[in-house]
């Protein structure tokens, strides 16, 4: 018995080391980001606004606009760059999403630790332009089961939309966790190098997504 409770004990602290190698640098870069409002690596700030504290987001299977569904977790495991459109996606809605396509690429061997999500309505988009110019775009429809999330984005909707080259329709990127954690948002005339500039820090601190 007592040389079973000290395997036991052995395995159980094999375990938390274990978890804290994994989660740690995770842990680190959010209480750095979250925990001191006026510290950022190497003194610089973050182009985009910090959402504090980080808000969980739902587990949801959402509709695809082509067809099927997403799995429950999709907002998780990667970083994601969400975009929402309400109504036709047109001029600075293809800028958005283009920006942050370029973002994404431009992370080179990260780039897969990353994915883009496009909510809008049925009837937004030229769907064979943003197969061809966006093949990597997850594109989910806009519909009662997406409310529980889009109730948690901030400054969402025309009425606080920013109007940024005479489109007042103009609406936020935001960028969760790997973790289903809402944590930031960019402004519609956000520049897209900021937006590079805080992936990669955020990447180079986590190693998880």
């Amino acid at each position: 018995m007592i040389g079973r409770s000290a395997n036991d004990r052995r395995q159980g602290r094999l375990l938390v080391g274990l978890a804290l190698i994994f989660f740690g640098p995770l842990g680190v870069s959010f209480y750095l980001y979250y925990g001191h409002g006026s510290w950022h690596p190497g003194g610089r700030v973050n182009a985009g606004d910090l959402i504090v504290p980080p808000r969980p987001l739902p587990s949801l299977a959402l509709r695809l606009q082509t067809s099927g569904e997403t799995d429950s977790e999709f907002l998780r495991r990667k970083w994601t760059l969400l975009y929402v459109q309400q109504g036709p996606c047109a001029e600075r809605c293809r800028t958005s999403l283009y920006e942050t396509r370029q973002v994404r690429l431009a992370l080179d061997r990260d780039m897969d630790r990353v994915q883009r999500v496009f909510i809008a309505e049925d009837d937004c988009c030229d769907f064979q332009f943003l197969r061809e110019q966006h093949p990597d775009l997850i594109a989910v429809r806009m519909n009662p089961a997406a409310a529980p999330l889009l109730a948690l984005l901030p400054d969402r909707g025309p009425g606080n939309a920013g109007t940024v080259g005479g489109d007042a329709t103009a609406q936020p990127i935001y960028l969760i966790d790997p973790l289903g954690n809402l944590m930031m948002s960019y402004a519609p005339d956000a520049k897209p190098k900021g937006m590079l500039e805080d992936m990669k820090r955020l990447l180079r601190l986590s190693h998880i997504g």
